[in-house]
């Protein structure tokens, strides 16, 4: 019998050929499956029982196959009851949960771009959308009489027919005139109250364009960085077409923090030099100095802090900017009025010498603080383009295309599908295709992160970016340009990088309370000292100390809290062989409760390595003899490994004659006038050599181990075999049991083969592991971790990891791995030990910690300034804000938030 059923489950390729192995491994069962339709004919002699369909395919993964005529609604989740491609929500929610169909839109209160519901669902999977009918999708005024579901299940899907949804099993609601009518005027409405604008999508048009990481208008592009008008963040640059790495930003802010660090610690020098010494000028001169000397930082270096300062205060979207141009402007100005007329500034608050107070040292150094947090960030974005770059390096520029039998070297933006192409020993394949003619092995450790080379022969397909061996063959192109594996993997990194929004400061977070109080004591500063001030100076003073209320708020040693934190804790990492490259990793770092990682070179070594030489006349020495003699001609990794082993037993060679490289099998050649083999069971049965049952049970047993067998065999004995496994490396378990006792789920998942997989989890003691990973099937697996709620951190390697070091919360490399790996994470292991992480979870906390407390020091001493420049102590001692008090307050909290960060030094990150 016959019988077709719906795949739940099944998104890629990847999981189509684990389904298919699956169903097809079963006793009298023929599969096919197809990925387009989601579906698999089922072909038996027998009934086909559903069940145990099912229950084979959970051992595969999450996959469920559905009969269409008695559907499982209790399998779909209710993301999976929406298509994310179609439905978008307003991120403010302004209509309560009420979705829309058109992309591009704007919400109709806030005017906001809408996102797609994906994002919502990422957030909170168990969110459940209201739909309405009166926003149904423009496309239904086609479709008069035709049917759709009032849950909208599958998004705007059509029926032809009246009948239950085959998700909900509501009854399907006929599409009338009325119902479309209703639902464009109240689009119309809409589009009426504002203006449309389309969504730009991300194209090659936005290469060059900026948009704000936090996305706070959708998907809005910039000609320029001029910094987001939402949360006054550094924009980011679009990668341009060749994917060039961009790194504008980083030398626009280098150069601006250059040049205000010159002209600062001039102006810090006059300002604070004269309480040591007395400067051969006057005061005036001094301050016509300092104000020359500012206005390049302001004007030059800062004014791009300032523009988004007002910003804030136009848009009401108060953050540290806010804070930074209030403070900033305050002084300033103030400092003006005092330079050109000194006379107009109370006696009260006049420094020694009844000098006029100015503050131009407080505009630079404020500025020159901000412009280096602001350096740091743009050097973490910057590094996000170098993964993009080096993936982007991995594919040739050009290849050997065949036409009638010729060659021809052609760019590779010239290949089509269908297309022959030669690729020769050494270079990398420049396509996705299959092998029609030759054989070769096959570095593919970018894919799968496995150091052995595949052995690959006619109709076996070969992925672009991998590496060809010593042989030469002819394929066939499948899939060029943007369908290819490794540009799915760029893209992968990509989409990933730009999702993962940064967290929102904690700065930011006190700005939208502080800067509001801060305005409100100024005014009510002002008010009060018109009522109360000195007969005759009542506006002077309310002036005066209004403003002194806006100078004394901005915290000098705000810009250096998390700067200094981070150099002094990156440096304390960078001891232990950890390197940070950003505040928001460390923060989350000390969150994580679920690590995936890689199998191989993250728990093993990456390398194979002699693991056990099994002789049959107990002759070792002779086993390795020939092994080292023969591997001395051959290039594959496991040659080296023997080699390795030979030379530690400080076994000779032997001259080697006659030496043929056996593809996919092994090597042979003569040592003494003796044929001797080295490889596989295939090597020997092909050229009749009886290898002894015993041997090859104990062969089976070793191999059962995850290790690889190579036979040795003279003439027509067989000697022996040697075993090769990626050791484990000795700090692995150690670390593995600390991170489960930290409470954190360890997932180890590889792109090698069950039983290794298992032998090494076994080994370690994870409970969860998963082999024959793609590059996708770790990032789903963040994905849907990441839905779920938890904090997810990704230790791996290779290229093939790239993806979900991106996606995940927390991208850890090993430093001793890929630079595309390093350059997508946002910490590195220099000595590629997984004990690494432990280290960095308690560098995190601490870390934490001492920014928060740093922020604390860089308040303190202004909040309780306050207080004094609003003049509440005039009354009573007849003290005002003077310029000796506000450059206490100032050098205080700096010179607090640096001897606390230094504390960091003392952190102890030895695990023992």
């Amino acid at each position: 019998m016959q019988k077709q059923y719906k795949i739940i489950g099944m998104t890629c390729s990847g999981c189509q050929k684990k389904i298919s192995e699956k169903l097809n491994n079963l006793r009298n069962i023929k599969a096919e499956v197809d990925l387009e339709n989601s579906t698999a004919t089922i072909i038996s002699d027998k009934d086909i029982d559903l069940d145990h369909l099912n229950k084979a395919l959970e051992e595969a993964g999450n996959y469920k196959l559905e009969d269409p005529s008695t559907p499982d609604k209790t399998f779909l989740k209710p993301q999976d009851r929406v298509s994310p491609s179609s439905v978008y929500y307003c991120p403010m929610e302004c209509e309560g949960e009420k979705v829309y169909f058109k992309q591009g839109e704007r919400c109709p209160v806030c005017n906001m771009f809408l996102v797609p519901i994906e994002d919502k669902l990422t957030k909170d999977p168990n969110y459940k959308p209201k739909f309405s009918k009166a926003n149904l999708p423009e496309n239904f005024k086609d479709h008069i009489g035709d049917y759709y579901c009032p849950m909208f299940c599958e998004g705007d899907k059509i029926y032809d027919e009246k009948g239950d949804c085959p998700v909900c099993h509501m009854h399907l609601e006929e599409i009338t005139e009325d119902l479309v009518k209703n639902s464009v005027s109240n689009h119309q409405s809409h589009s009426h109250s504002h203006h449309h604008q389309e969504k730009p999508k991300v194209t090659d048009d936005m290469a060059g364009k900026y948009y704000c990481p936090m996305f706070c208008e959708g998907d809005k592009t910039y000609d320029s960085n001029v910094g987001c008008p939402v949360c006054g963040m550094d924009l980011v640059k679009y990668p341009d077409k060749k994917g060039k790495e961009d790194d504008e930003t980083y030398k626009i802010l280098k150069r601006k923090f250059i040049t205000s660090l010159i002209f600062t610690i001039p102006v810090f020098i006059l300002s604070m030099g004269g309480m040591l010494i007395k400067f051969p000028f006057s005061h005036q001169i001094q301050g016509y100095i300092e104000l020359a000397l500012t206005l390049p930082v302001l004007f030059y270096s800062g004014w791009f802090l300032m523009k988004r300062g007002f910003v804030s205060f136009k848009t009401w979207n108060l953050n540290m900017f806010s804070l930074i141009a209030l403070g900033v402007s305050a002084a300033f100005i103030f400092s003006i009025v005092a330079l050109l007329f000194p006379d107009v500034v109370p006696h009260e608050i006049r420094g020694h010498g009844y000098e006029s107070p100015l503050y131009f040292e407080a505009v630079c150094v404020i500025i020159t603080l901000v412009i280096l947090g602001q350096l740091m960030e743009a050097l973490a974005h910057k590094k996000t383009g170098n993964a993009i770059k080096e993936l982007m390096n991995l594919s040739p520029d050009e290849a050997n295309l065949m036409i009638n039998g010729d060659e021809k070297k052609v760019s590779l933006s010239e290949i089509k599908i269908g297309d022959l192409l030669k690729v020769k020993p050494g270079e990398k394949i420049p396509v996705d295709g299959k092998i029609i003619d030759g054989n070769s092995t096959v570095d593919e450790s970018m894919i799968t992160g496995e150091p052995i080379p595949v052995e690959k022969n006619i109709n076996d397909l070969v992925t672009s970016g991998t590496i060809n061996g010593n042989q030469v063959f002819i394929m066939k192109a499948e899939k060029v340009g943007d369908e290819t594996l490794l540009s799915k993997i760029i893209k992968m990194v990509n989409d990933a990088s730009r999702s993962r929004a940064p967290i929102q400061k904690l700065t930011d977070k006190v700005a939208k309370v502080f800067v509001p109080t801060v305005i409100f004591v100024a005014v009510l500063t002002f008010i009060l000292w018109q009522f109360f001030g000195p007969e005759g100076k009542k506006s002077l003073f309310a002036f005066v100390n209004a403003v002194a209320v806006l100078i004394v708020a901005c915290p000098c040693a705000l810009g250096l809290a998390t700067p200094m934190s981070l150099m002094v804790g990156i440096g304390k990492g960078a001891k232990s062989g950890i390197l940070i490259k950003n505040a928001e990793a460390l923060e989350q770092m000390n969150k994580v409760n679920v690590l995936i990682t890689d199998k191989t070179g993250t728990l093993t070594e990456g390398k194979p390595s002699v693991e056990h030489v099994e002789t049959v006349n107990n002759n070792q020495s002779l086993v390795l003899k020939i092994a080292f003699s023969l591997n001395q001609n051959s290039e594959h990794p496991l040659s080296n490994a023997v080699i390795r082993k030979a030379k530690e037993q400080n076994i000779s060679s032997e001259k080697v004659s006659d030496f043929e490289n056996i593809s996919g099998n092994g090597v042979k050649g003569m040592i003494n006038g003796k044929t001797v083999y080295v490889g596989n069971e295939n090597l020997l049965t092909s050229n009749n050599i009886h290898i002894p049952e015993n041997l090859k049970q104990r062969a089976v047993e070793i191999q059962l181990k995850a290790h690889t067998i190579s036979y040795v065999a003279q003439e027509n004995e067989v000697l022996g075999f040697i075993s090769f496994t990626d050791k484990i490396k000795e700090s692995s378990k150690k670390a593995v049991e600390l991170l489960i006792n930290d409470g954190i789920d360890v997932i180890m998942m590889t792109g090698d083969n069950e039983h290794t997989a298992k032998a090494v989890a076994d080994a370690l003691g994870i409970k969860h592991f998963k082999a024959n990973c793609l590059p996708e099937d770790k990032l789903n697996k963040v994905k849907k971790l990441q839905q779920q709620g938890k904090i997810v951190a990704m230790t791996g390697d290779g290229i093939n990891d790239s993806p979900a070091l991106a996606q995940a919360n927390i991208g850890i490399a090993m430093g001793t791995g890929t630079d595309v790996a390093i350059e997508s994470s946002e910490i590195t292991l220099l000595q590629g030990d997984l004990i690494g992480v432990a280290k960095a979870k308690i560098l995190s906390e601490k870390l934490l910690r001492n920014i928060k407390e740093n922020l604390f020091f860089a308040f303190i001493y202004n909040v309780l300034g306050i207080p004094v420049a609003a003049g509440l102590l005039y009354p009573f001692f007849g003290i005002l804000l003077s310029p000796m008090i506000a450059a206490a307050a100032m050098s205080f909290s700096s010179l607090s938030v640096i001897l606390n960060s230094l504390r960091l030094n003392s952190v102890d990150l030895n695990i023992k």
